[in-house]
Order: structure tokens, then sequence, then C-alpha cells
């Protein structure tokens, strides 16, 4: 039988409620209890939500996440664990990228042949602070009514929370506009990448023989697969520094340029990225970029971005590539997106959201340089966007032909 509760949570007879072991504080003052997973402690940042069913553990990593605390709309996340394959951040060590996560469904035992640990010790060993055990649809439901809010997710096996200081600190949290958060997960020096992709039996490869491009990545906080697919393309590749100057980039000679994606409000980073693209585009050196990269290479020719309601974060958006009729299944993880209406008369928007409409894409009229919104490397078409790298090397050709 059910005994009344005292006011500590545990009943005057035998019987005692679950204790909160973790809070999510909303900058509305919004309080949701739920059980502690991960890290013990603190962490701020903007909720978004990711509707992705699979590759929890490439998102936790993903560099563009900096800043953020994820929401998982798939209730089962953990069920296959984690590995030392599956991590997107270039280092391997870094806690940079996601701040918080949070889930429907406790963690369950991993069940895949290639899991390491569970996700709750992988959770840990990166200091992610996480919470389970709420209604992700109803947090899901209200980013979608009122936009990405600004949180504190805390962690304490004893279930002491301070809310009232916890609410002051997520109202005072700053807004995610006109912050570089790119400095927290760009490479501190140059380095070359030789990695090639994944295969069952073999893993990961490494590049042999003459390479056919020598391509510059400037990283804004890139995700290991794009550099792996570059480097299956026969590309030489080097990394260089989101800080690294025009003069930088143009000693080092290159085929082509990539620009990464990253994390952040694109127009506080384009302070100084955008004057490197600009040289790099007055040199017609055949140039392509990812996410944040997109953003960039369209503010670098004079477009605006702004701030979206509720970003785009899945597994799943269908984007119409309107160069040839055909639909992808692309990933998606930004918060920001170009204006298509700012865009100038060279800029042709090349790819659009069929959620929504938003600009997914654009291509240059009089440069060889273009740019996509989405993640072709993440492969969950599955791989309906690796065409794009390819068009790449064939920007490179073509340049090199006409040299």
């Amino acid at each position: 039988m059910l005994q009344d509760k005292d006011t500590t949570g545990a009943s005057s007879g035998g019987w005692a409620e679950p204790r909160a072991t973790a809070v999510l504080v909303l900058q509305d003052g919004t309080v949701l209890e739920g059980f502690g997973i991960g890290a013990v402690g603190e962490a701020t940042g903007e909720v978004c939500f990711n509707t992705a069913m699979t590759g929890y553990q490439e998102i936790l990593t993903d560099p563009s996440y900096a800043g953020q605390i994820i929401t998982f709309t798939f209730p089962h996340i953990g069920n296959v664990g984690t590995n030392e394959e599956d991590i997107e951040s270039v280092n391997a060590a870094s806690s940079s990228g996601v701040r918080g996560v949070v889930l429907a469904a406790t963690i369950t035992e991993p069940s895949n042949w290639r899991a390491s640990r569970d996700l709750d010790a992988w959770l840990k060993a990166r200091s992610i602070v996480g919470l389970s055990g709420i209604d992700t649809r109803a947090l899901t439901a209200l980013i979608r009514d009122k936009g990405m809010p600004n949180a504190v997710i805390a962690h304490d096996p004893e279930g002491r929370f301070d809310l009232n200081a916890l609410k002051a600190r997520a109202a005072a949290l700053p807004s995610m506009d006109g912050q570089d958060l790119v400095p927290l997960v760009t490479s501190a020096q140059r380095y070359d990448w030789d990695e090639t992709t994944w295969t069952r039996g073999e893993g990961y490869g490494h590049q042999s023989g003459d390479l056919r491009h020598h391509v510059v990545a400037i990283d804004y906080g890139v995700k290991r697969n794009i550099l792996r697919l570059l480097a299956r393309a026969g590309c030489k590749v080097t990394v260089v520094p989101a800080t690294a100057s025009a003069e930088d980039v143009l000693a080092l000679k290159p085929d082509g340029v990539f620009l990464s994606n990253g994390p952040g409000d694109p127009a506080a980073t384009g302070e100084y990225a955008v004057p490197v693209i600009r040289k790099v585009l007055d040199e017609k050196i055949p140039t392509f970029g990812i996410c944040l990269g997109h953003q960039m290479l369209s503010l670098a020719v004079g477009a605006r971005t702004k701030k979206m309601h509720q970003g785009h974060h899945g597994a799943n958006h269908p984007v119409k590539d309107k160069t040839t009729g055909k639909v992808e299944i692309t990933s998606m993880n930004h918060g920001f997106a170009v204006d298509p209406a700012t865009l100038p008369q060279n800029a042709v928007e090349t790819h659009v959201s069929l959620f929504d409409g938003s600009n997914c894409g654009i291509s240059l009229t009089d440069r060889p340089a273009f740019s996509v919104q989405y993640h072709p490397e993440a492969s969950p078409g599955p791989q309906d966007s690796h065409y794009l790298f390819d068009r790449f090397v064939e920007l490179m050709d073509r340049k090199k032909a006409q040299t």
C-alpha cells in the first residue's frame, strides 16, 4: 500500500519515490527533473533536439555542437554502446563539442559487436553531463513552439540542487547570436591528414601512391569523416587553424580550399574568416564548403545569415538538388541559415530544404566555388551526397587543365 511521503521524498512507511538526481533548468524558469547520467556537475548551453535514430556517438563528438545541449527525440539512445572509432572530433581526447545530453529512456547495456564500453561510462570519460527519464516529446514540442532556449543541466547523485541559483544562471546566459565558438574547437596548429574511410574487417585505411590534388582544409571545427572522404578522393590534405591568414593558405599552393563545419554564429566567425576566403576566391582557387563553411562562403560573397527558430538537427532531412532535380536524405546540424534573399547575382541557389524551403547550397557563377548546408560525409542516405566530393575534385581537375 502506498504511504504518504514526507518532505524529503521518502515515505513514512516502506515506500519511497525515486529522487531526481539531475535537472534541466530552462531560461524561463521551467525545471525538468530526471535521473543523472554521465559526468557529475553542471553545464550550460542552448537546448536543441536531434531527430536521428542512429549515430549518437558521432553526434556527441561533432564539434559543431559546441555550446549546445542535445535532446534526442529517439527514445532508445545507448543500445549499441560506444567504440573508439565513431568519433568525429579530430582530437579524440578533447571534451569540445556538446555540453550536455537529454534522453527519454535509461541507458541499457550495449548490444553490438563493436562496443568497447557503455554510453554512460563514455559520457563520464568525456565530461558530458546527462539526464534521462523525462518526456523528450514535450521538450521537443516546447522548442518547436518557442525556439531553442538556453539552459543549465545539472547532475548530483544526492539530488541536491539550488533551483533558484540554477534559474538565475539560466536566465543570465547569453544568446547564441554574436558568439564565435570556433576558437573552442579549431586545431591549434597545421597538420597533414592521410586516413581514409572505414571498411568492415579492415577499419580505416591510409593513402598510398601519387595524390591528384593538394587541398587545404580550413578548420572551423572539422569532422573526421570529411577529411577521410577528401583523402579517399585522392587529395593530399593539409589542415590549418581557423585563424590562418590568406598568406598562410596561399603559401601552401593549394589546388583547392575546403571550408569546414563548425559551431556558433557565422557572422561572428566571419569577422576574421571572410577576408581570408575572399582572397582565396580572388585567386580563383576551387573552393568547397560544408555547414559553417557554406555560411562563410555565402558571407564572403555578400549574403547574410539569420538565426533559425529551432534549427535543423537530424539525419533524415530531405534536400532537393536543383541542378539535377534529385532529392537527397541528408544529415544536418545548424542553428543559423543563409538568407537566400540576400544572395548576390553571382551566387546561384543549388540546394533547398524540403522541410521548410531554407537555403541548403550555393554555387558561384564567376568563381569555381560551391557549398552545402548539410553534411554529405555523415552518410544518412547512406551515400546520396558523396557526389559532392567528386564535384570538388572535378573543379580542381578543370582548373589544372586550364593552366
